[in-house]
C-alpha cells in the first residue's frame, strides 16, 4: 500500500515538474489553504524535509504532502512559495539552491 502511494506522489511531482519546466502557471483568484498534517519523525541522521507542494491537476491546485530526502550535498531546499499578480496567485514550486 506504501509503495502505490509513493508511486501516486512520484507521478504527481513528475507531472508538475514537466508543467514548471515550460514556465507556465496558473493562477487562482484566492490561495488554497495548506492542510494541516504533523510531519512524520526523521527516518535516518542528516534527512532534509522538503516540504509540500501544490499541482496543478483537474483545473484546481491539489496539495502534495512533504517528505523525507537525502542532503543534495552543500545546497539547501527552498520551500515552495505563493506568488500574487495582476492575475490572481501562482504557485512556484520550491527547488535546491
Amino acid at each position: 500500500m506504501k509503495s502505490i502511494a509513493k508511486l501516486g506522489i512520484l507521478l504527481a511531482l513528475t507531472g508538475s515538474l514537466l508543467t514548471s519546466c515550460t514556465g507556465q502557471y496558473y493562477y487562482v483568484a484566492t490561495r488554497p489553504v495548506e492542510p494541516y498534517y504533523v510531519r512524520p519523525v526523521s527516518p535516518y541522521a542528516n534527512a532534509v524535509w522538503v516540504d509540500g507542494e501544490w499541482i496543478w491537476q483537474g483545473g484546481r491546485y491539489a496539495y502534495v504532502g512533504g517528505h523525507w530526502e537525502r542532503p543534495h550535498g552543500r545546497r539547501a531546499w527552498v520551500r515552495g512559495r505563493w506568488v500574487s499578480g495582476q492575475r490572481g496567485y501562482a504557485w512556484h514550486r520550491g527547488y535546491w539552491r
